[in-house]
């Protein structure tokens, strides 16, 4: 891997020195534009409409809009010296129990490594947030942008301590907008029970490795019968009715659910209702 930052992290009077690594990729299948003529990949140019001239990376500067036409230039020093301390640190400024944090603030997830001289520091940073069950939360600069994150134990993939980035609260939108959800709708008790009993029908370990991207293996096996010539057609998907009745549909997802795995269903403890 490829380490996109370095740095340390401060966790009280402690600095363990560290690399940091993007924790996902995207695994999906990449396409490029072509002219529907020739089929000949098209170019993108970094253009001055006003000079009339193709620009190089270094002519080219970031500007904020204060008003229309009118910029501010920002050069990559101005940053980094109003970003002072904090381009290089994560700085840890609180524990919290991560429930606290609502999983809509999550952005992107990076993987912390120690260099060799914080190997010690770095274990037990790792030790304290598991033992203590608490994340940390930080402010970081990755970019040029700094943001909130959270830092926390992780052992799905080896004892690693994992980053998310955070968005702001100010950046969070409210649901205030949202058509229909704070409408009053009465919820029918026989309804609900048997919405419960199929969630513990379907209640197991989540195992990551269970899953896989179908949609991708499907593309990339039409794309290879293209490759030989083979004239495919994915298959068409087949159209289902519109379901009316709530309990039916649940009742029917019930049944599938216990087809599936019938050795649960003696193991379900059933709600009462009066």
């Amino acid at each position: 891997m490829h380490a996109m930052w370095r740095g340390s992290v401060s966790f009280g009077l402690v600095n363990i020195p560290v690399r940091l690594y993007k924790a996902t990729e995207t695994g999906g299948i990449h396409f490029r534009q072509l002219h529907k003529a020739c089929r000949t990949p098209i170019s993108y140019r970094k253009f001055c409409p006003h000079c009339q001239v193709e620009l190089s990376q270094d002519e080219i500067v970031r500007g904020f809009e204060y008003a229309k036409g009118q910029f501010v230039v920002v050069e990559d020093d101005d940053l980094r010296e109003l970003q002072g301390r904090r381009a290089e640190t994560i700085d840890l400024v609180q524990f919290a129990d991560a429930g606290e944090i609502d999983p809509v603030m999550f952005q992107g997830a990076y993987y912390l490594a120690p260099e060799a001289s914080g190997k010690k520091a770095y274990r037990l940073l790792w030790r304290a947030l598991r033992s203590s069950g608490r994340v940390g939360v930080a402010r970081m600069t990755l970019r040029s942008v700094e943001s909130l994150a959270l830092v926390r134990a992780s052992e799905a993939d080896g004892e690693v301590l994992t980053v998310h980035a955070l968005a702001w609260p100010e950046d969070v939108r409210s649901t205030g907008e949202l058509p229909y959800v704070r409408d009053p709708v009465e919820v029918d008790a026989n309804e609900l029970e048997v919405a419960e009993t199929l969630i513990q029908q379907l209640t197991r370990p989540f195992v990551p490795s269970e899953y896989r991207d179908e949609g991708k293996a499907r593309l990339q096996a039409w794309i290879a019968e293209r490759q030989g010539d083979v004239a495919s057609q994915p298959p068409a998907a087949q159209a289902g009715g519109d379901v009316v009745d709530l309990m039916e549909a649940l009742k029917k997802s019930l049944q599938m659910a216990k087809q599936s795995d019938p050795g649960r269903d003696g193991k379900r403890r059933k709600r009462k209702t009066s």
